[in-house]
């Protein structure tokens, strides 16, 4: 499968994509990556081995359907299949949601539908929860709303701050997108309704799931 990948600034998780895809027997390949800022250093991470790459700056456009317009034609003209939003910082139209259901997806630094937004891991830490996570799922007009893939489960520390516990969360990101994609792209995940329907032995993905995630049956 062919996906394309938004990023905005870093692209620590396209890293953990691009590493995924390099292996043998990784159902899909990355044709794309597209930055809506020129600076992001996700640029580099992909042009280093050679992954196509686009910059569509969003402030060149008078409006966000022209942004989303040329962002959807790169990525047809691309072939991609499949759209990966990695730390991408801008809120999609109802009309590119709509473009893309069900082939649109995202992560999130969350245990979604807990501390959607922003400033998640202050806000755990604030509640006092003693886990929290990461969620990646199908995007849909609402903001961090969807079916969800797969999750996986990070405890909170007593002595934790929001960074601490960022830098954990994000360990487990890297571990949870790829596989996340991994059953999308091999036909495993689909949706039904709100849900998604994980086939054969990754049913266990509807639960939350401790990293390493390297086939879902840890």
């Amino acid at each position: 499968m062919r996906i394309g990948v938004l990023i905005s600034g870093r692209g620590s998780n396209l890293q953990a994509l691009i590493e995924a895809a390099a292996k043998p027997d990784y159902p899909a390949e990355i044709a794309l990556v597209i930055a809506n800022q020129p600076e992001a250093a996700g640029l580099q991470r992909a042009e280093a081995i050679g992954i196509p790459t686009q910059v569509i700056d969003h402030r060149l456009f008078p409006s966000r359907v022209g942004f989303e317009a040329a962002v959807t034609d790169a990525l047809c003209t691309a072939g991609c299949e499949l759209v990966c939003l990695a730390g991408f910082m801008r809120v999609l139209t109802g009309d590119f949601v709509a473009r893309w259901t069900d082939r649109l997806i995202n992560i999130h630094p969350s245990l979604l539908p807990a501390f959607p937004g922003l400033h998640t891991h202050a806000e755990a830490l604030a509640t006092g929860v003693r886990i929290t996570g990461a969620t990646v799922h199908f995007v849909r007009e609402q903001v961090d709303q969807g079916p969800i893939i797969g999750q996986a489960a990070v405890p909170v520390h007593d002595d934790d701050t929001a960074d601490t516990l960022a830098a954990r969360v994000l360990e487990a990101e890297h571990a949870l997108y790829p596989h996340c994609v991994r059953l999308v792209a091999d036909g495993r995940a689909t949706v039904s309704g709100h849900r998604v329907r994980i086939a054969e032995a990754d049913t266990r993905q509807s639960a939350l799931l401790n990293p390493p995630l390297a086939d879902g049956r840890s």
